[in-house]
């Protein structure tokens, strides 16, 4: 039987920066958000006139701040005047399977019960940013990132 092909999530993000570090944190809540299993208690966080869902965990917070924070480092210390710098920002889920024995070997061996990580959903962030040189500019992007183009 042939494993099956995990899905992978490519989103493009483009983005002010001035707004890049809300609206990256926020795309990470969302994917926690739907993906974490624990029972918890949702709380929201208001990005662009939007209401998104957060896992409200300390750990997974600090997890999210540093690498949007490590994130937006890397662009502004790339950006050039017009614009332009681009940065990718990847999650992967993973779940623990029981690998089996490969025959008499594992089970001599005592490796017949060991657990492997599998990788079952990828998601991957393409983050442009951008600065508009005109009033006009802004405004259509201020549309784009309110959804009306």
């Amino acid at each position: 039987m042939e494993p099956r092909k995990r899905p992978e999530y490519v989103l493009e993000v483009l983005a002010d920066p001035t707004c890049v570090k809300d609206v990256v944190r926020g795309i990470l809540h969302t994917i926690f958000f739907h993906r974490y299993f624990p029972s918890m208690r949702p709380s929201s966080l208001e990005v662009l006139d939007l209401t998104l869902p957060v896992v409200a965990d300390p750990e997974l917070e600090t997890l999210i701040d540093t690498r949007v924070g490590q994130l937006v480092r890397q662009l502004s210390s790339t950006s050039s005047p017009s614009g332009g710098s681009r940065g990718e920002l990847g999650v992967r889920f993973f779940e623990k399977h029981r690998r089996k024995a490969s025959g008499l070997g594992g089970w001599l061996t005592g490796t017949g019960k060991s657990e492997e990580e599998v990788c079952w959903e990828v998601w991957k962030l393409k983050i442009t940013l951008t600065t508009p040189r005109t009033e006009t500019g802004r405004s259509h992007l201020g549309l784009q990132l309110h959804g009306r183009d």
